[in-house]
């Protein structure tokens, strides 16, 4: 122990100082301590135990990796099919971003991704499943309809007709040459052949009717009643000479122009003589070609106005109306009469002028009444209608899911093809989708039922003789009041003859002024139609649609002048989508090579007209030319003979068209003989459509004894070109 002594004040001082020196040396080596041992404790280990990763703050299967950064910690990506920050992750919901699968229904969304369940019955495709949202917008399931009718074995009794549907098929009645229905069978009705005798004429063949009746029709380039026909030149129905038929059938009587069509057999002078073939028609003593009033005696030939009718024969005297069209049949033409439907409406208070409407409702206001709106629901008073389909262009969707020419907004059957739209009923169902077409509770076919009488309500269903039709169907099956064997369209109440005088025509090269556009002459009460000009390619187009249809018509060019194109179409939908068959009679080159160069052969064609262009330019040339053109036409078939018409020749034409299978068929006769057949073409570009009258450059075509007759029986050689294939698998709707 020292002592120390202390014997001054300054002395004391210095040692507090050196105490208190002392004093921090020692913490600070405390310090230093503890700093040691933590590092220490950090080699070794002790750091792991408190690490950010551990446990890992991140989703289940996420990697995470420390950082100096706060929080200390960071987490990678969400799994594939999942969306975060890596510490939360939800599950993408595929089936709601992308709509990956054939039904959104049937999309099943997956803790990490999405399924989708089998096609649905009546269609076929592989299953789908996947991880996240791209691979679900890149990736669609396709699943196709299935032709069950195509396809599967005994999906409808034999000898009947079986109907494709989406998804589906329906079973119709016995095809042609059977009776029964799906309950009962369909067996062979009383054919010519069980006849004992025979009971036409050798130049004709035999029909029997749906009522069982014999009827009897002259073959083609043959005339008359069936039991006797005589030799038709130029194939009107009218023999060259007269023939003793005892039921005096006008028919049987001869023909006043031998030579050239005239199906009406108009002779305005009473000479004998046709007015097609006659030189001075009018027996005024000036002939055709000077008369300007061809069909009117007027020697004095007075004419007031500038256009080219004699005031004898003008509708409108005074006013120069070249196309002498009377609306109202009234006798006065459409330029000069104040009311031109003739409905009581001054035209200048008419908001339907060409168009009967009394009442003059108008529900959208725009001053266009509804008898006349293309779109009666929405303002469009300009009616602008670029392509030509009947429906204005501001309620026009273009979108038609069965093909058929009718925008599903508009269509009674939105998913089954059925140009005609008949609805018997009129309960808003189209006919082709409806399973009690006349509402009189006895199904179409099925249970109860099937209906003997489809059309007309007949809940007894009497049928006296048994033969599977109704009583009161049994002579008329659509209840129109025109006997089966003389119906236009025995199922259809809405047409009943053959009729063109209301037509459309479409100009398919409105542009530019290089021809004039074709000018339409109705004869023989809408049976026979003339085009008289030299003009651009055009058509006229009636107003009734078909579903299955047969077309049948003779056309003449009666001139010696030019060699261009006549034809006729079908399956018209609208101005940019319908069939031609057309005849050239010698090849050229269009004079006009813009947009392409195009050049026409000789021979019968048949095309399918699907323009992405419309009328115009593009699609005049793909109409001249002989072949495929791109987004415009493609050609179907065509005559291999490539021969071509001949002058102040008469053809017949036969075509018939089954849309709901694509069958098409084109026949042409030049006098008794067959001589270009396309045999059996299959398309479905347009599923039915109207019917119409094609030129293009050519003159003085006459188109005569038009005919046509709904038709939706598939012909005897379909059946080669779908055979049944075993497949497994659940029909819907069976």
């Amino acid at each position: 122990m020292v002592c120390v002594k202390l014997t001054d004040s300054t002395s004391v001082g210095t040692l507090s100082l050196s105490l208190s020196l002392s004093l921090s040396l020692s913490q600070v080596k405390e310090m230093s301590l503890i700093r040691n041992t933590i590092l220490e404790c950090q080699v070794c280990g002790f750091h792991e135990a408190h690490s950010r990763c551990m446990p890992s703050p991140c989703y289940k299967g996420v990697h995470c990796m420390e950082t100096l950064e706060y929080p200390g910690y960071r987490c990678g990506p969400c799994p594939e099919g999942m969306v975060g920050n890596g510490t939360h992750c939800e599950d993408v919901n595929e089936c709601a971003l992308a709509q990956p699968c054939f039904s959104t229904a049937a999309c099943v969304n997956t803790a990490t991704g999405f399924r989708c369940e089998p096609c649905p019955p009546g269609f076929s495709g592989p299953q789908l499943s996947g991880t996240g949202a791209e691979f679900a917008k890149s990736h669609k399931q396709e699943c196709t309809d299935i032709d069950e009718c195509a396809h599967v074995n005994n999906t409808c009794v034999p000898n009947s007709v079986c109907i494709n549907t989406v998804g589906s098929f329906k079973c119709g009645p016995c095809k042609e040459g059977f009776t029964g229905n799906q309950t009962t069978g369909c067996f062979p009705r009383r054919s010519c052949s069980m006849l004992s005798y025979e009971p036409c004429d050798i130049n004709a063949h035999c029909h029997i009717e749906r009522n069982g009746e014999v009827s009897c029709v002259c073959n083609v380039g043959w005339a008359g009643n069936g039991n006797t026909c005589g030799p038709d030149t130029d194939l009107d129905g009218y023999p060259d000479e007269s023939l003793p038929c005892i039921d005096n059938d006008k028919h049987c009587k001869m023909d006043n122009c031998i030579h050239t069509p005239n199906s009406g057999q108009e002779d305005t002078d009473n000479d004998g003589i046709g007015d097609q073939c006659d030189e001075d028609a009018d027996g005024d003593g000036i002939k055709n070609v000077e008369d300007n009033c061809r069909l009117v005696p007027n020697k004095d030939q007075q004419n007031s106005d500038t256009d080219s009718f004699g005031d004898a024969c003008d509708n409108c005297p005074n006013v120069p109306n070249s196309d002498q069209k009377d609306t109202d049949g009234n006798g006065e033409g459409d330029i000069c009469d104040n009311d031109i439907d003739g409905d009581g409406i001054p035209n200048v208070l008419d908001n339907c002028p060409r168009v009967p409407n009394p009442m003059q409702s108008d529900r959208d206001g725009d001053g266009v009444g509804d008898a006349c709106d293309s779109c009666p629901e929405f303002s469009n008073p300009m009616q602008t209608d670029v392509d030509n389909d009947l429906v204005g262009d501001v309620c026009d969707t273009n979108i038609d899911s069965d093909g058929d020419g009718h925008q599903d907004s508009r269509d009674n059957c939105p998913e089954v093809p059925n140009s005609s739209q008949l609805d018997s009923d009129n309960d808003g169902i189209g006919d082709e989708c409806d399973d009690d077409d006349d509402n009189d509770g006895i199904l179409d076919f099925g249970s109860p039922g099937p209906d003997n009488c489809r059309l007309i309500p007949n809940p007894n269903q009497k049928d006296s003789n048994g033969d599977g039709v109704g009583d009161v169907c049994a002579q008329d099956f659509d209840n129109d009041t025109v006997m089966d064997a003389v119906d236009a369209c025995p199922e259809s109440a809405e047409v009943t003859v053959t009729d063109f005088r209301a037509f459309q025509t479409v100009i398919l090269d409105p542009d530019g002024d290089a021809q004039i556009d074709p000018n339409w002459v109705v004869l023989n009460q809408g049976m026979e139609i003339v085009q008289t000009m030299n003009s651009d390619p055009g058509l006229a187009v009636g107003y009734t649609a078909f579903n299955g249809v047969d077309f049948e018509g003779t056309f003449h060019v009666n001139t010696v002048t030019d060699d261009d194109y006549v034809g006729f179409i079908f399956g018209y939908q609208d101005s940019s989508s319908f069939y031609a068959v057309m005849w050239k009679q010698t090849e050229q080159t269009y004079w006009q090579s813009l947009p392409f160069r195009a050049v026409a052969e000789p021979g019968l064609q048949l095309k399918a007209v699907k323009s992405r262009t419309g009328p115009g330019e593009f699609l005049r040339n793909a109409l001249w030319h002989t072949g495929d053109t791109p987004g415009e036409v493609k050609l179907l078939w065509k005559d291999p003979r490539n021969v071509g018409w001949r002058d102040k020749t008469s053809y017949r034409w036969h075509v018939s068209h089954r849309p709901q299978v694509g069958y098409i068929r084109v026949q042409l006769y030049e006098g008794m003989a067959l001589v270009a057949d396309s045999g059996m073409v299959i398309d479905t570009t347009m599923r039915g459509g109207r019917l119409g009258l094609f030129c293009f450059s050519q003159e003085s075509i006459i188109w005569s004894n038009l005919r046509y007759r709904c038709n939706d029986t598939l012909p005897d050689n379909f059946d080669s070109y779908h055979k049944p294939v075993q497949m497994s698998l659940h029909v819907k709707g069976t």
